[in-house]
């Protein structure tokens, strides 16, 4: 408790300490004579965290790995119904979710905690799942056949491209030095892998799976490596927010066909596109947009928030904005007994905003002088976070929030103490 004291009767300096988040979006695609435009932009995951590697499991279903309880796990979206069904319930994370063929099913890749990496089959039905091979820790994979999985293996520092027998429990090595993209080459027989032989001129090559014979298609956009393939036959790429297009049967080099920063969506990682070629899912960072320092901005934060902290348990009440100002109480309760109170306010002051506190005893004796109060500046408002010195409010949903604070240690080091209410 002794630390506690110190905090609250100082005031400490604000350290940055949120993480990039990434977000999987979706897009209708309207297609003209030579071209195609996004319409429909809709963020599929807008939870705070990893929300990554869509795939479509059929031209209605989105699958990606989703963040919740700080892990991921596999999330089916249904397009139709905007609605979502989380298939996946282990204590490790998923990633990089793909339809099996001919199976009602899913293969991911689960990381447990341990560090225990292997590929495995879950039942879209009930969950239920099992490892699909144990000899390799793969990476990443797609299907070729009902029973045959290419894969990006890790092996040392790199990856090398596999093909699996699932029945025959058959590895055999095809490539070193791959990338994490593997898909099928539409109205073929072969695959497509991102081949990183050469360290400054990476690209994209077609496989037969059977035979091992490869062939180059293009050299990447400069130092990336997610790519997808429309169902007529293109590739589709991205860089710094910017769409680029490649039909091998026609084009020299890449084409620029859309421009996402417009949507707000920064750096683009990972692409698929659905079987009727109608839908485009992207991953991608959303570029903040700064609010103006009024507490209409802050209105998401009022209500009642529970959570736990200091081993004990903690509850906020924020009001909602009125008077030109938002108010809140606060209190820790430790093993059955109230440890102490807080009194917060966030006002508007001098075309800003200032979050101000006084802390009281549990039987209402007050910390600080009665003139005295502990004040957080405000540095900056977005969509989802208020930072003020010392102290953040993080939007994970309209029902859960975080708030991170800086605690100044005993021997001068700050400590940031992360906060999770729920309403």
């Amino acid at each position: 408790m002794k630390k506690i004291l110190i905090f609250f009767c100082l005031l400490i300096t604000y350290t940055h300490f949120a993480q990039t988040d990434t977000e999987v979006f979706l897009f209708d695609l309207n297609y003209k004579k030579d071209s195609f435009e996004l319409v429909n932009f809709k963020n599929v995951s807008n939870t705070v965290g990893y929300d990554n590697q869509p795939s479509f499991a059929d031209s209605n279903t989105l699958l990606y790995a989703g963040y919740r309880n700080e892990q991921t796990d596999i999330v089916s979206y249904t397009i139709s119904t905007d609605s979502k069904t989380w298939i996946s319930s282990t204590e490790g994370s998923e990633y990089s979710p793909a339809k099996m063929p001919n199976e009602d099913a899913v293969s991911a890749i689960r990381l447990d905690r341990d560090g225990k990496q292997l590929l495995y089959k879950y039942s879209i039905k009930n969950g239920e799942n099992s490892a699909l091979m144990d000899t390799l820790i793969v990476g990443y994979h797609n299907w070729y056949e009902p029973d045959i999985i290419m894969s990006s293996v890790l092996e040392d520092d790199s990856m090398s491209l596999y093909l699996t027998h699932l029945q025959d429990n058959f590895n055999r090595k095809l490539q070193t030095n791959v990338g994490r993209s593997i898909h099928k080459i539409p109205n073929s027989n072969l695959m497509s892998f991102i081949s990183k032989e050469s360290e400054n001129l990476w690209k994209i090559k077609s496989i037969h799976p059977l035979t091992g014979d490869t062939k180059t298609i293009i050299q990447t956009l400069p130092n990336m490596e997610d790519f997808c393939w429309t169902p007529a036959g293109s590739i589709l790429m991205a860089k710094d927010g910017i769409l680029y297009q490649f039909d091998p049967s026609t084009d020299d080099d890449w084409i620029k066909v859309a421009n996402l920063n417009d949507f707000g969506i920064g750096e683009i990682s990972r692409i698929a596109i659905s079987p009727d070629s109608k839908k485009l899912a992207v991953v991608g960072e959303l570029i903040p947009q700064t609010l103006e320092p009024k507490l209409e901005n802050l209105k998401w934060i009022s209500g009642n928030w529970k959570g736990e902290a200091f081993g004990g348990i903690t509850e906020e009440n924020w009001s909602e904005p009125s008077g030109g100002s938002m108010m809140a109480t606060f209190k820790l309760i430790d093993k059955g007994q109230v440890v102490f109170y807080e009194i917060e306010i966030i006002r508007e002051v001098e075309n800003s905003l200032i979050l101000q506190l006084k802390h009281f005893d549990s039987d209402l004796k007050g910390w600080e002088t009665k003139d005295e109060t502990v004040d957080f500046p405000l540095k900056e408002i977005t969509t989802d976070k208020v930072v003020f010195e010392g102290m953040m409010f993080e939007k994970i949903s309209n029902d859960e929030m975080n708030i991170y604070v800086d605690i100044k240690q005993e021997n001068g080091e700050i400590e940031v103490v992360k906060f999770n209410y729920k309403k």
